[in-house]
């Protein structure tokens, strides 16, 4: 494991101001969104400018392999018609005839539709549900899985962990599912991996039939395409999982930065999720 994760580990158990961020508190939504803004998570600059969001686009609708996240059928539609899908759940213009401008990603619209992330995942531990949480970018949202994780077993929720320590052949390389704190990451063993790939998620999905996906990128995109509910985390440049909801396939997709300089920051996301659970629910 790379010592970017181990620190991120580390920042969520240890004590102190820090650390309080990633336990349920009280804050406004215009709190919310300031942090949203401060961590670049949200607001009018964030990773990926218009040059990028529109070559990815042009790549998915192309239907380059890497940007499909295991899903079929995505090719269909032309690259001004999947640039207006981001544009929307991002909240900015998606005139095609804009080159230069940024692409902001409106905080209110992520903080909405991580209220609904969180009506979701509250239910699923209400109910006792069998949850599956993954994540194909193991340093940026590793914090914010392993606390929505946490939550969730906390309140009731089973987390699932199929296919854990299995390993198979991928383009030649040795690849492996392991679990940190309860959530899903492709490691070659030594360490962690940024993937896009819809592999891992098919294997574990042969092993194992959770109620709920809580997951992002390839892992997100072959829940969808099996057929199981799933609440995903997509990036303005990584159009799959957007699309997947406009064809009305998922429900749920968060789009927002989602690999910020700081993985601390996703604080902010937690606390707008875990103000959906009911605190008398939490289990000691």
């Amino acid at each position: 494991m790379g010592n970017e994760v181990r620190d991120e580990m580390e920042v969520m158990l240890e004590s102190g101001e820090r650390s309080d961020r990633w336990r349920p508190g009280s804050f406004t939504r215009e709190e919310l969104a300031e942090a949203l803004l401060q961590g670049r998570i949200a607001g009018p600059v964030t990773s990926h400018d218009r040059a990028n969001v529109r070559w990815k686009v042009r790549r998915l609708t192309d239907g380059a392999p890497g940007l499909q996240f295991g899903l079929s059928g995505l090719a269909r539609f032309t690259a001004e018609e999947v640039l207006a899908m981001v544009g929307e759940a991002a909240g900015f213009d998606p005139d095609p005839l804009l080159r230069d401008e940024p692409v902001p990603i409106d905080p209110y619209k992520v903080l909405d539709a991580l209220d609904a992330a969180g009506d979701r995942l509250a239910k699923a531990a209400r109910e006792g549900e069998r949850v599956l949480v993954a994540t194909g970018h193991p340093v940026g949202l590793l914090p914010l899985d392993m606390a929505v994780a946490g939550l969730l077993r906390d309140h009731g929720a089973k987390l699932l962990t199929p296919s854990e320590g299995v390993d198979w052949q991928e383009e030649d390389k040795r690849r492996e599912v392991r679990y940190l704190h309860g959530v899903a990451v492709l490691t070659d063993r030594a360490s962690t991996l940024h993937t896009h790939s819809p592999e891992a998620m098919q294997r574990m999905l042969a092993e194992a039939t959770p109620d709920l996906v809580f997951a992002d990128h390839g892992f997100a995109g072959a829940a969808i395409e099996a057929g199981v509910e799933t609440v995903a985390i997509a990036d303005i440049n990584d159009p799959a999982l957007v699309v997947a909801k406009q064809l009305g396939r998922t429900e749920i997709v968060v789009v927002m930065d989602d690999n910020v300089l700081r993985p601390d920051d996703y604080w902010a996301c937690y606390q707008a999720i875990a103000a959906r659970f009911e605190p008398s629910s939490h289990r000691t």
